[in-house]
């Protein structure tokens, strides 16, 4: 049995697990490099590259000097550095001024500080579920092209 002092620390100095995970801070340094995709239950901050996906249940912070080639997936998304690749906020995004986003950002919320550059489009609604796959331009046209009565619909066969 382990014993916890009020500070939420394990005596003997090591943090106390946390039930939801929502408050651990993930951090890919200067330097780091990531292929493939980065997933986090918490909080992550990207000193570094990755070269993928990035999916958090809270934060994902790109700071000044921190490259993501790829979609961002998180509740809330801060941008200092680059991204190419679509930014899916589910709360809020910050475009910070020394951030260049080369997408499309989908969010309810957002603020960008002058000097950020955003080459894409903005889009003011909640983003699809933040484990889901965006949908690409090419998608979307190929749906319109099947008319209204194909689009979503399930067929009985057999």
């Amino acid at each position: 049995m382990a014993m916890f002092s009020s500070t939420g620390r394990e005596m003997g100095g090591r943090p106390s697990p946390r039930p939801n995970g929502t408050d651990d801070l993930s951090i890919l340094g200067p330097g780091a490099r990531v292929k493939g995709e980065l997933e986090v239950d918490g909080v992550i901050k990207i000193e570094g590259t990755v070269e993928g996906t990035v999916r958090a249940r809270g934060q994902v912070l790109v700071v000044k000097g921190g490259t993501v080639e790829g979609d961002i997936f998180g509740r809330q998304v801060v941008i200092g550095g680059e991204v190419r690749g679509g930014v899916f906020a589910d709360e809020r995004a910050e475009i910070q001024a020394t951030s260049v986003i080369n997408g499309d950002i989908t969010t309810p919320q957002i603020t960008v500080l002058e000097g950020g550059s955003i080459n894409g489009k903005i889009n003011m609604a909640k983003p699809r579920a933040a484990g889901q796959k965006p949908i690409s331009v090419n998608e979307t046209k190929r749906d319109e092209n099947k008319g209204p009565a194909q689009i979503g619909q399930l067929r009985k066969t057999g």
